[in-house]
């Protein structure tokens, strides 16, 4: 019964089941910025350096409507994610995806907070959320 709400969750974002199996990232499009987390490892020293750098923005994060997805290891979400996004299994990687899907930022190294929210607040999208 979870597929089933999964499916018409994903057809009432205007995305197909199957969309949103092969693109983990597309039932967030249009409702959330995402950044993603990937390395070959969730032990890796960046991980914990970027977990770190977002731990106090809580509160810039919701504002922006950004929700963090992380991609270890070798599981089918984890691949799925690298696939979309173009990412190596094999190094560490946070990308900022915007709320139209696209990536706005890569990097090899952790982003701090402030950066991540200067960039978001660049965007024409989240300009216009905060003029209303």
């Amino acid at each position: 019964m979870a597929r089933g709400w999964r499916t018409i969750g994903a057809m009432l974002l205007g995305v197909t089941a199957a969309q949103a199996a092969e693109n983990p990232l597309a039932r967030e499009r249009w409702t959330s910025r995402v950044l993603v987390i990937s390395a070959p490892e969730p032990g890796d020293p960046r991980v914990t350096a970027q977990r770190a750098a977002l731990e106090t923005a809580r509160a810039g994060m919701m504002e922006r409507d950004l929700v963090i997805r992380e991609a270890f290891g070798d599981t089918s979400e984890a691949r799925r994610l690298r696939a979309v996004l173009g990412l190596p299994a094999d190094g560490f990687r946070v990308v900022l995806v915007g709320k139209d899907g696209e990536a706005k930022r890569t990097a090899t190294a952790p982003i701090p907070a402030d950066a991540l929210f200067e960039t978001i607040d660049a965007m024409p999208m989240r300009r216009e959320e905060r003029r209303r």
